[in-house]
């Protein structure tokens, strides 16, 4: 359990003949008293107190400052779940996606999904295919052209 404010106050004296261990406090009816403790209770009252620190501490991390909801938990989500109408809407864009690229030429539509979906270059698919860069590029963005304009199609009623 974490305390606030502490009842006591602890003091290390240095003299001539060693060091010296006192805690303070007052007691219940208001008057201050101070006592000599020996070494080892004076570490342990040094210990709860780093204790005590490390537990507030610990606390303030921890300790949520609002109320928890489902609202806010929702919110805080990583990944928001999609709404029903929000799959539906997103399953409908794949399908015409990839009806638009099943309808390329097949050297275009292995052109095209060698760069977008392998993540091979056009010098490493001209290698593949034993022509230029160029002649790659051009027919990737051809096709790159053709499936945006069946997209188009998709998006306007």
């Amino acid at each position: 359990m974490a305390y606030k404010a502490k009842a006591y106050t602890l003091r290390e004296e240095s003299t001539e003949s060693g060091t010296r261990y006192f805690i303070s406090f007052k007691d219940g009816q208001g008057e201050h008293h101070e006592l000599e403790v020996s070494e080892n209770l004076f570490f342990e009252f040094r210990q709860m107190e780093r204790k005590n620190r490390n537990l507030q501490q610990w606390n303030q991390r921890h300790r949520e400052f609002n109320e928890v909801w489902d609202e806010t938990l929702y919110r805080r989500a990583l990944r928001v779940p999609k709404s029903l109408d929000e799959c539906m809407i997103e399953e409908e864009r794949n399908e015409t996606l990839r009806k638009a690229v099943e309808s390329l030429p097949e050297i275009q539509r292995r052109r095209f999904l060698l760069y977008y979906e392998h993540d091979f270059n056009f010098y490493q698919i001209a290698a593949m295919e034993h022509c230029t860069a160029s002649a790659i590029q051009k027919s990737v963005a051809i096709a790159k052209e053709k499936v945006k304009a069946e997209m188009k199609k998709y998006l306007q009623p």
